[in-house]
């Protein structure tokens, strides 16, 4: 069902953070303006605690895990409260940290889901004049930036038995959202255990995979992608422009892909074994980096250029040393980084090739992807650690800084400041 309201929207360019002026940097959306976790932004702080360096915090009610966005100075947020089933996007000034909105867009049945994700784990993505946010049960809301609700989408009766973990993009007009979900159990009640329909579309390959486009400005589908054989993810795609051509990039479980973005058509597909797969791929210099989840968890890199099933010809490198299941990558010219779930141990890569340059333990278990910002890469462990080290083929720690709390969300910048959600707030951290 989608109920809709009229509205005027125009999409605005991501702004470039420019020292010269002071303009600072929008994060709009999942890992930032190119997704890849890169910020441009300058004079960032390199150390803090729950006591210093601290601007703001600020409690976030319910439970969620969706990452913080930014435009000027608004952050947004989802979180789900009334035991998951309230489903809310909250406003908060980025200068105060006083919350300006917490508007409630729908209520949902909480479904199964895996102990660390929750039922507001996608983070919402902005243009600069509406919010768009996803929940665990697949259903769509975007309001305003006064709060108000211009439309829903509840068409995708989504189920995955890990819930639902990726987070939307926002394209030329379109909201593009993966949901690649397995077999729902039955009406009178759970499959028996490993059962053939319960492993469906989670151990075993399926064909039911979607990806949905949806009109920002209405809400109403503008196409629907079919991937294929497929199992279950949690990948939040990106995109990718060369000569001209711009692709979705959307990895899933046996499968890295790509997408025509305005009609939905699969244009190639790499077979990548591995299902529950969480990372979010990074790409430049005609490479993809994925990693492939669990089952032979792998680093691959991928040749773009493609067209139709290129597993046998576009894999450029392979990788299984220090491939993360949960963390993204991060590609900062020349290098690829990635930090492994428990053992925590950071590897650098030689993006050309996959050869290990360094790899060292820094400790904690970490969900949370990397970010990277004026030659430094911030990790952010489980138990609220910050480790700050230097982007550089050589290991340096910089800094290490401690919250206290449990955080599973990824680090925002804008600003001159880190934006890190906890278990039960919202801190902003500057100088």
């Amino acid at each position: 069902m989608i109920s809709t309201v009229r509205m005027k929207s125009t999409m605005v360019a991501l702004l470039a953070c420019c020292a010269a002026t002071g303009v600072a940097e929008n994060w709009p959306q999942f890992r930032g303006p190119v997704r890849q976790g890169i910020s441009s932004e300058e004079n960032l702080p390199l150390h803090w605690s729950a006591e210093s360096n601290v601007l703001w915090k600020t409690a976030v009610p319910g439970v969620g895990w969706s990452s913080p966005i930014v435009w000027g100075e608004r952050v947004f947020l989802t979180t789900a409260t009334e035991n998951g089933t309230s489903c809310r996007i909250i406003s908060i000034d980025a200068k105060t940290g006083k919350t300006l909105w917490d508007r409630e867009v729908f209520k949902q049945v909480p479904r199964r889901k895996e102990s660390k994700n929750s039922y507001a784990t996608p983070t919402p993505a902005t243009d600069g004049k509406v919010v768009c946010a996803v929940f665990g049960d697949g259903s769509v809301a975007a309001v305003d930036f006064t709060g108000s609700v211009l439309w829903t989408n509840r068409e995708v009766q989504f189920y995955s038995r890990h819930g639902l973990g990726a987070s939307p993009l926002l394209h030329d007009g379109l909201l593009i959202m993966p949901y690649d979900g397995s077999n729902p159990v039955s009406t009178a009640g759970n499959w028996p255990n490993n059962s053939n329909e319960e492993r469906l579309g989670w151990q075993i390959p399926w064909d039911k995979a979607l990806i949905v486009a949806l009109d920002i400005n209405t809400g109403r589908r503008a196409w629907t992608g079919q991937r294929g054989s497929s199992r279950i993810a949690h990948v939040s795609p990106i995109l990718l422009t060369e000569r001209g051509q711009t692709q979705l990039i959307s990895p899933a479980g046996d499968a890295i892909q790509g997408f025509n973005p305005k009609t939905g058509e699969r244009l190639w597909t790499v077979y990548s074994q591995g299902e529950g797969v969480t990372p979010s791929p990074v790409a430049g210099d005609g490479l993809i980096f994925t990693s492939s989840g669990f089952e032979k968890t792998t680093l691959r890199a991928v040749k773009t250029g493609g067209k139709g099933d290129v597993t046998t010809t576009h894999i450029a490198w392979e990788q299984r040393k220090g491939a993360p299941t949960q963390p993204s990558l991060l590609y900062v010219k020349p290098y690829v980084y990635a930090i492994t779930d428990s053992s925590a141990i950071a590897h650098c890569y030689h993006a050309e090739n996959g050869e290990i340059v360094w790899e060292e333990r820094i400790g904690g278990n970490h969900s949370a992807s990397p970010v990277y910002a004026e030659g430094k890469i911030y990790f952010l462990s489980e138990t609220g650690e910050s480790t700050v080290i230097e982007a550089s083929p050589t290991f340096k720690e910089l800094a290490r800084n401690s919250l206290g709390e449990k955080c599973q969300a990824s680090m925002a910048i804008s600003g001159g400041r880190l934006f890190i959600r906890s278990e039960k707030n919202l801190y902003c951290i500057g100088r």
